[in-house]
């Protein structure tokens, strides 16, 4: 068999039997890496779970672009982390085709009703979250202007978003790093 073949279903099968992402399927990646394919010893995928949970993102991807290009190169980290993803993308895509294909049901209507609170009051909990996480972090001083910058820049500027987060990882290595 192919690498191609055994590095994507060394990572697609976790991913479809990994319910809850990427710290449920551990185990199961650890499974096919360490005891079928035999790439890594256990210390060593040890030590590339430790090494993978300082980065920012998520682990099992992480451990599959790792895993992938030492086996197979760029080619192999590109297939192992798209085998990662995917069982998540398929089921979005099905997912969504059907909740488009039925988007007139008044069921599918009553559900969107009943989702959209729930959403606002999860986002609002992780808002203040992190609010609370800054402010014990970089003082109130510091969250109040970023949090004010970010708005001017968002809102009034219409700065793209992803040169505000640019901006604030300027300023926070810069400036918070200290």
């Amino acid at each position: 068999m192919s690498i191609y073949i055994q590095l994507f279903l060394a990572f697609f099968i976790p991913g479809i039997l990994g319910y809850g992402g990427g710290p449920a399927s551990i185990p199961l990646i650890e499974k096919e890496v360490v005891d079928r394919y035999q790439w890594l010893t256990v210390s060593e995928f040890s030590e590339m779970l430790a090494l993978g949970n300082t980065l920012p993102g998520p682990i099992a991807t992480k451990m599959a672009g790792y895993i992938g290009y030492e086996q197979a190169g760029i080619l192999g980290a590109l297939i192992t982390i798209f085998a990662t993803v995917a069982p998540s993308l398929i089921l979005m895509l099905t997912l969504l085709n059907l909740l488009m294909k039925h988007k007139e049901s008044p069921k599918v209507r009553r559900l969107t009703i009943y989702i959209r609170p729930v959403i606002a009051v999860l986002l609002g909990v992780m808002t203040l979250e992190f609010f609370y996480s800054s402010w014990e972090g970089a003082g109130l001083g510091q969250t109040v202007l970023i949090g004010g910058a970010a708005f001017l820049l968002l809102e009034v500027l219409k700065v793209h978003p992803a040169y505000v987060i640019a901006i604030g990882l300027i300023y926070g290595f810069f400036f918070l790093a200290a």
